[in-house]
């Protein structure tokens, strides 16, 4: 079963066109049913005026009849299929001639020029002015022609008549020509918005709309009322068929009409809401295809111009948290930045690569990068794992924290137990590298250091520097993992078994002693 996006894609690709497709096979798709448009719309506005001949304006039995069918009838025949053809040919040749045609630019698969761009949305509007000068025409010649061989009276109902088709077919034309344009306008709009001088909205869309579905058939009952009031008698029964006629007409065709500039308001605005909802799930790979010629096309351009904006954010929050951590990256996105920072009690764990000059001199510079990495790659997971965080990478050394930006609850087992599965770990995967551990406990400065063009959060403090020469002292120890009783003081005690009390000593740099406790 297909999911509604899949149905999405599809109907889009029915309606809209394969972004895929070349633009020469979008300018042929587009002229074909572009013609197709112009014929349906000129066979309904036919249908329109025959009805209406037939059943809105009867007229009184007359020896003319005969004559006036005949010739009515043969003029509008031939004058159809002579301006059916001429509006086929005006219109196709309109919108494929001239320099801000649609025929260059897509032969030449380009982005079109904003005036390019803003032809092909006005596309719809010229054709539908075409065919109301067609029209218009066939009403000044069936006034003429009536009122020379017949009657005012008959020239005033044929004209009458004629305009009503002509303004359903122009109006026909637009609904149906602005959907047969959706492949050309989806291609061109995809470029990015456009201006909108002098392109029809959604207003303009429903209003006319209106007067396809609506408008027109009240006018003929309208008609039938005043032919009704005037000396012309109508038979009960045939005014009773007339209303019953145009009433099935309004019903009907308003029916078609309307659901026809509903789904073309509708259709881009369902995408719109498809797209919402996939940006909600999390998915920012989603793009809108930019279709429609009106306000909505505007929505679908601004969305695809908001989802890009989100992309960009979030490979900057992801190339952020990456360089400086997870949670000082959305402690930063969430509050206003400032130096300075607070006094906060922090575990710290420092790592060191034993031997990292010879190592330099003696390998390659890509086997070292790749020795550093696989190095690194074992720190972070386990100080992540264990809830700290790397603050920074010091050449071939790293320095983590456990309890802050975020405080986390027994920081000083966090960092502990981190010590002791770091050495088994590079012990076990990195064995060509050594590493000293070393881990202190204390209270220490966090927060934003620098200045306000450049910062780094970090934390400043005893603990950093006792870590830091506790490192140094076990590179030279055979278990390579320090750490200081006052970190062993302030852990839980199911992480205090695995400690045992060693000497005391005075670190270098520093005045008080520090009691040594090593890995049982």
């Amino acid at each position: 079963m297909l999911t509604p996006v899949s149905r999405t894609k599809r109907r889009d690709r029915l309606f809209v066109g394969d972004p895929s497709m070349s633009g020469a096979r979008i300018r042929r798709r587009a002229t074909v049913l572009t013609v197709g448009a112009i014929t349906l719309a000129n066979t309904i506005g036919a249908i329109v005026v025959t009805a209406f001949a037939l059943f809105a304006l009867p007229k009184p039995e007359s020896d003319q009849d005969t004559a006036i069918l005949v010739t009515n009838l043969s003029v509008g025949v031939g004058y159809l299929l002579l301006a059916l053809a001429v509006g086929v040919v005006w219109g196709i040749r309109r919108l494929a001639g001239g320099p801000d045609g649609h025929g260059q630019w897509l032969l030449d698969d380009r982005t079109p020029t904003a005036e390019e761009r803003l032809f092909i949305l006005r596309a719809p509007l010229r054709l539908m002015v075409i065919e109301a000068v067609l029209w218009g025409t066939a009403v000044v010649l069936f006034v003429v022609i009536d009122l020379v061989f017949f009657s005012a009276l008959l020239a005033l109902g044929v004209g009458l008549t004629v305009l009503l088709g002509g303004i359903t077919t122009a109006a026909a034309c637009f609904l149906l020509t602005e959907l047969a344009m959706r492949p050309v306008a989806g291609r061109a709009l995809a470029s990015g918005a456009s201006s909108r001088r002098g392109v029809p909205g959604v207003a303009t869309r429903l209003s006319l709309a209106w007067a396809l579905g609506t408008g027109v058939p009240v006018i003929g009952l309208l008609m039938i009322a005043i032919v009704a009031i005037t000396p012309v008698e109508i038979p009960e029964n045939t005014l009773a068929i007339t209303i019953l006629a145009l009433g099935g007409i309004t019903l009907g065709f308003g029916a078609v009409v309307t659901f026809l500039a509903a789904y073309a308001t509708v259709h881009p605005i369902g995408a719109l809401r498809l797209g919402l909802q996939k940006v909600r799930e999390g998915d920012l790979e989603i793009e809108l295809g930019v279709w429609d010629s009106t306000e909505i096309g505007l929505l679908q351009a601004g969305f695809n111009d908001m989802v890009t904006g989100l992309r960009e954010r979030e490979r900057i929050r992801d190339v952020f948290g990456r360089q400086v951590g997870e949670d000082v990256a959305a402690r930063a996105l969430a509050d206003e930045i400032q130096l300075g920072g607070e006094v906060r009690e922090v575990a710290i764990l420092f790592c060191d690569l034993t031997g990292s000059t010879n190592l330099a001199m003696e390998r390659e510079p890509q086997e070292v990068v790749e020795l550093l990495n696989r190095f690194f790659v074992e720190v972070v997971e386990v100080v992540e794992a264990n809830g700290g965080w790397i603050n920074k990478f010091e050449g071939d050394a790293a320095l983590a924290i456990f309890g802050a930006p975020i405080e986390v609850d027994d920081a000083a087992g966090r960092a502990l137990k981190a010590a002791r599965e770091l050495d088994e770990r590079l012990r076990e995967r990195v064995s060509e590298l050594e590493a000293g551990v070393g881990v202190a406990f204390g209270e220490a400065v966090a927060g934003n250091i620098g200045a306000e063009s450049r910062f780094e959060y970090t934390v400043i403090g005893d603990p950093v520097n006792e870590a830091s020469r506790l490192t140094d002292m076990a590179k030279s120890t055979d278990g390579r993992v320090l750490a200081s009783e006052a970190a062993l003081d302030a852990c839980a005690a199911g992480e205090r078994d695995h400690w045992e009390l060693g000497e005391e000593v005075t670190l270098r740099g520093r005045s008080r002693p520090t009691r040594l406790v090593l890995p049982s």
